[in-house]
This record gives C-alpha cells, structure tokens and sequence, in this order.
C-alpha cells in the first residue's frame, strides 16, 4: 500500500511551464510537488503548543525565529524600546520553556532613563492582537508575563495584559541591522525538548507497512522542496541571476559563515561583480576577498614565492576598486574562521564563487539549460559541473601559508555540491517553472545530504532502533525527516503531550 495522489489537474493561464523567462505561480510550484498534499493532512501550526493563528499573508519567519532573536544576544538588537518609546535594557532574557505556557520564565528588563527594573515572564508573538487571539489572559500559566514581545508593532490594550506588562516590538530594530536576516537562522542549535519514551507518533506509524512509512517521508520531503522553491519565486524582482548567486554563497558559506557569505553577495550584487571583473576570476576574487575584509593585509615569511606573487596581484586588483567599495567592506566580527577545516575556508570557498560566477553562461542560465536540453540527467550534469570548478592557484593549496599540495584538492567537494543541488538547483528550477526534468524523475534522482544528528534523531523517533538504514540512503527521505523534525519536533513544547502529527497520521489518505 503507498501513499497515492494525482497531481493537480487545474492549468496555470500565463506562459506555458518551461519557459525561461517566466516566475512560477504558487499552484504552478505545487504541481511540481504532487506527495507534498499528502504531507500531513492539513498544514502544522507555527508554534509547538500549537496555538491557533489568525489567518495572514505568509510571513519570511515563525516565532520560533522570533524566539531565538530574543534568547541570543548575538541575534537581539541592542536598541530596543517599549510601545511607548521608553529605552529597554536587557539583563536577563529568562529561561526559554520547554513546557506549556509562556515561552521564557523569569527575565529582567531595565525600563527606561530611570531603569526601573521588570522581572517575571515572557511571551513572543508575531502580532500584538495574538495575546487575546491565543486567549492567554484567560490562562492563568500567564499571569506572570511581564514582557510581550513582538514582530509587529502596535499598541494593545495595557488593561489585556497583566499588570506592569510592557510590549516591544522588534521589527524596526531588527531592520536597522543590515546582517540581519532571518533565513540565517539555525533553528536547530537552540534549545529542544526531546520525548523520553517511544512517541505517539511512532506507535501509529509501527502498524504502517514499509511503503507507507517511505511514502510519508517522500510527501514530507517534496513538502520541504516546495516551500524552498516558493521561496525563490517570491524573489525574482531580485533577477534569476542575484538570486542564485545569493542562494548558492550561502550553501558556500555553510552553516558558520552562511549569514556572511550571504551578506556579501547582498553587498557586492553579481551584476557589479561581473561588471568590474572584465571577465577576469582573479579580479572577481580580489573584489569577493577586498569586500569580505579577508584579503591578506601583509606578506609573510611563510609564503613562497607563488603565494606571494600571488597575494600582491590580489592587491592590484583591489586597489583599483577599493575606492568605491571601501566603505561597504564587512566588519571581521562577519566571519567565523576560528575552528573550520582548511578545506572549508572562506577563502577558498571565496575562489570557487569567484569561477562559478565570472563563467558564461552564469549558473542560473546553465542550469536552465540543462533542464531544457537534458531533462533526464540535469542533476548528474549539474553536479558534475559543480565538482569541475577549478582554481590555478587554490587547487593545491589550503592556506595562503600552507606549502603546495601534492594532491589536487575539490574547491567545491561532494557535500557542498549535493547541498547545493538540494537547496538551489531542484528549487529554483521549480520556481522559474522548468517541468521537464520533474516529469524525468528529478526528484528520486536527489542526493543524500549529508548525515547529521537530526536525521538520525528523527528516525530513530519516528521508527525505532532499529529503523533500516534504507530509509536514510534516499534524499528525498533525509529531506523528509527534516521537514518532519521543523514543523513538530523542534517547535513542541508539550513533549509530544500536544502533538498533533499522530493525529494527522491516523487521518492521512493511503491507497
């Protein structure tokens, strides 16, 4: 028995699907995802106590995004103020609760010139109107909240909340910070409850025979896809090209320096970096390192010749556009270089961007390409053009210091270009509504990203000890489990008491 669904019948009435020039329309995506109506029955809430939102356009975040800018001071702007413009300090953000009710317990708040002091609990939501649309002030878990933290700013009604209550709103101070961005967000290094038995959800899906359970996962995983490639299609005013280019630094920059990579790209737009390079990769790299702040400032004794000759021609290039770029250079604190393997440097990776980037046709253009003359194996072709990119001088070496390698060494290897095809390839085909290679089977042809915790977390969960090992070697199935773990797993505060996934299991159509 598999997990069955037609794809959808109704047409799309702008340019037919294929066609280079055109973004896709939400139900045009969809069709390309056909499973992904299946995963589960009805769309999970955003929070784990599963409060009821009031119905909106999509927003670029979740509170969980919210909740983590509020627990990390790295993430949490400094100048924050109250509904009434009272200056906030922050000496204690409160002990985020994995429990149900308030979602931090037990913060501290310095109130304005005179730094009155709040302490008690704290409540984040997108809206101020959700505290009465999540009936909290009916609930007596709530009492104690003292701080009620927003996205969107406006003035409730003081008398809704308990007594002393202020409100924040983070909106505008998260978009005087340039950086900021919530897709650099690792959701899954903040704090998580995990169930400490079997969950309900396992015990359903035991009875499942094999095929349902990989059926599940494929329609979770073609779930995650699309929302990916909704994502890219909501920003093609950006231009196909800026928003590959942005996309693919990011999977460049991994999970340390994905944020910076990112804002590098936002910073130096690929169209100025083409523009200024006449061509040359070695001056595209100058301008990529002189913008990062990550071009050498001296040479050393433990340079050789060749590393030498090679730092100060970077310097000629990038004293002929310093000028213009100066004062956009990123701040050092960007970067995270402390700890990373030599083989995932920024600045080698910086060179791999520099290559892919200056080629003709860029990526995007490529990419089309492939899906309209080799729809069957554009994933294989696109991989394999990923893993040719070259460099005359990083291809040895690992360090601007380091002696020359023996052995050649991938600037993008196996892991970074399967992230790549995951992430940006298969999604952003989807957006700019390139069928053919989908109808070829695109999305079982999908690479297994690489193993992490969370995937071997999830099947364990979901499964057992002994889930087969069949159910990781697919990478639509991996991308599953993820998508499972964010929509529930991450976000339960109730230890699965709350859950409502078994109950969409029980209810899901299988044929």
């Amino acid at each position: 028995m598999l997990l069955a669904v037609k794809a959808p019948s109704r047409r799309h009435s702008g340019s037919p699907a294929g066609s280079a020039g055109d973004d896709a329309a939400p139900e045009t995506v969809a069709a390309l995802f056909p499973r992904a109506v299946l995963y589960p029955p009805g769309r999970p809430a955003a929070r784990g106590v599963r409060e009821r939102e009031p119905r909106r356009a999509p927003a670029p975040f979740s509170e969980r995004h919210l909740q983590c800018v509020w627990f990390d001071p790295t993430l949490r702007p400094a100048a924050l103020r109250t509904q009434h413009g009272e200056e906030v300090r922050i000496e204690d953000p409160g002990v985020w609760n994995l429990e149900a009710g308030p979602d931090f317990l037990g913060a501290a708040l310095r109130i304005g010139p005179e730094q009155r002091r709040i302490a008690g609990d704290v409540e984040i939501h997108s809206h101020p109107a959700d505290w009465a649309a999540h009936g909290h002030a009916a609930d007596p878990r709530y009492a104690r909240v003292r701080v009620h933290v927003t996205f969107h700013p406006g003035d409730f009604p003081a008398d809704r909340f308990p007594p002393g209550a202020v409100q924040i709103a983070l909106r505008d101070a998260l978009a005087a910070n340039p950086a900021f961005a919530f897709e650099n967000i690792d959701l899954t290094a903040y704090p998580y409850g995990r169930p400490a038995t079997a969950p309900p959800c396992a015990r359903v899906l035991a009875a499942w025979p094999p095929d349902n359970r990989e059926g599940l996962l494929a329609a979770a995983g073609e779930e995650r896809l699309r929302r990916r490639a909704g994502r890219l299609a909501a920003s093609a005013a950006r231009g196909p090209a800026q928003v590959v280019y942005e996309e693919v630094m990011a999977a460049l920059g991994y999970k340390h320096n994905k944020a910076a990579f990112r804002r590098l790209a936002e910073t130096l737009p690929l169209r100025a970096l083409r523009a200024e390079s006449h061509g040359n990769p070695e001056i595209a790299y100058a301008l990529l390192l002189g913008v990062a702040g990550l071009l050498p400032d001296q040479l050393t004794r433990r340079m050789d010749d060749e590393s030498r000759a090679f730092v100060r021609l970077l310097w000629d290039a990038w004293w002929r556009g310093q000028e213009r770029w100066a004062a956009r250079v990123l701040p050092a604190a960007a970067w995270r270089l402390s700890g990373l393997r030599p083989l995932n440097h920024p600045l080698r990776r910086l060179a791999a961007a520099a290559v892919l980037f200056l080629a003709d046709p860029t990526p995007d253009e490529a990419w089309r390409q492939l899906a309209q003359d080799h729809p069957a194996d554009s994933l294989d072709r696109a991989r394999r053009r990923l893993l040719a990119v070259s460099h005359r001088y990083w291809d040895r070496r690992l360090t601007f210091n380091g002696k020359k390698q023996r052995d050649a060494a991938a600037l993008i290897g196996n892991t970074r270009a399967d992230a790549i095809l995951i992430n940006v390839f298969v999604p952003f085909l989807a957006a700019r509504q390139h069928a053919a290679p989908f109808a070829q089977a695109l999305l079982e042809q999908l690479p297994a990203e690489a193993d992490n915790v969370i995937v071997r977390q999830m099947a364990h969960t979901l499964f057992g000890p002994d889930a087969p090992r069949s159910l990781l070697r697919a990478g639509l199935r991996r991308q599953g489990l993820l998508q499972i773990f964010h929509d529930f797993c991450l976000n339960d505060r109730s230890r699965c008491a709350a859950c409502p996934f078994p109950a969409r299991l029980i209810h899901a159509h299988i044929s």
